[in-house]
Order: structure tokens, then sequence, then C-alpha cells
């Protein structure tokens, strides 16, 4: 476990947005005025196992072999080099992948069933559906940019929580 040294401003977002459900530790790399890029650290293992279990440290570098760099509003005034924890809210990696990819992939499968639905006769059944899907597909994805720009500023974002400190 590590130790979070909290600034109140977290702290109140902490509060504000939810439970914290998902952190990782990072380190600053670069500043940009009001903003930090930082780059998370590649994750080993979880507490729970410690990499003798699931083996989710090796679908991890399969899926993930470069480091993944993210800017964050600089909210606790850390410097380059600091190591960081970063969070995102509870529901959000939820909802942001039913948006991504649930979304559009039931507007496909209805604009399938619409155009196959429209189609005159037999003949014209695959050529309405495949058309149906394009637009289904398209409007799906138009439709989930359209929701995450109306979500708050930031809502779907990871923001710095503390610095990171280690077992003492």
């Amino acid at each position: 476990k590590c130790l979070h040294a909290l600034s109140q401003k977290s702290l109140t977002r902490y509060v504000m947005l939810e439970r914290i459900t998902l952190e990782t530790r990072a380190r600053v790399i670069q500043l940009e005025g009001r903003n930090a890029l930082i780059e998370a650290d590649h994750v080993t293992s979880c507490e729970q196992c410690e990499g003798k279990g699931c083996s989710s440290s090796k679908l991890g570098a399969l899926f993930c072999s470069t480091p993944r760099q993210f800017k964050v509003e600089n909210t606790i005034n850390a410097s380059v080099g600091d190591d960081v924890v970063v969070a995102v809210a509870e529901g959000v990696v939820l909802r942001g992948i039913g948006l991504a990819y649930l979304l559009p992939l039931l507007l496909l499968i209805a604009g399938a069933a619409l155009g196959s639905a429209l189609a005159n006769n037999a003949a014209q059944q695959d050529g309405y559906a495949a058309m149906g899907v394009i637009l289904g597909l398209i409007a799906g994805l138009v439709l989930a940019k359209q929701i995450s720009l109306r979500q708050v500023k930031g809502y779907f974002q990871p923001y710095l929580i503390g610095l990171y400190r280690s077992k003492l």
C-alpha cells in the first residue's frame, strides 16, 4: 500500500467525483502550463496474487507494450520527476467502454435489422442490411462522440490525487 499526500483541492475533487476504484502510480515527465504529461508505470501484477495467479501481467504486457502517457491537470503542483498517484472515478471505465463499444455496436445491429426490413424483396435484403450496418455504425460513433462531449469537462479523464509515497 502507499500513503498519499493529498492537497485540499485534490481531496475536494475526490469527494465530489465519487469513490476512486482505479488508481495507479505514474511519473511526471513534462510540465505544460497547468498540465502535466505523465507516464504510467507498467503494472507487473496486482497485490492479490503478486503475479502467481491470473497472469494479468502477461496480458498487460501483450496488449500494452509501450508506456502509457496522459496529459492531466496538475492540481497538486507536481514537478518533473515526481512519482504521483493517478485515478479515475468509480464507473468511469465501464461507462466509457459502453459508450465507445456498446452504443455503436447496438446501432450497427439495429441498422442491419432496419435495412433488412426495408428491402422490397429477398435479393435486395443483403444490400440493404449492409447499408444499414454502415449507417448504424456511423450514427453510433457520432452519437458516442456527442455524448462524451456533453459530459462534465474532464469526467472521463484521469486526474492526480497526490504524490506517491513508498512504504515507511
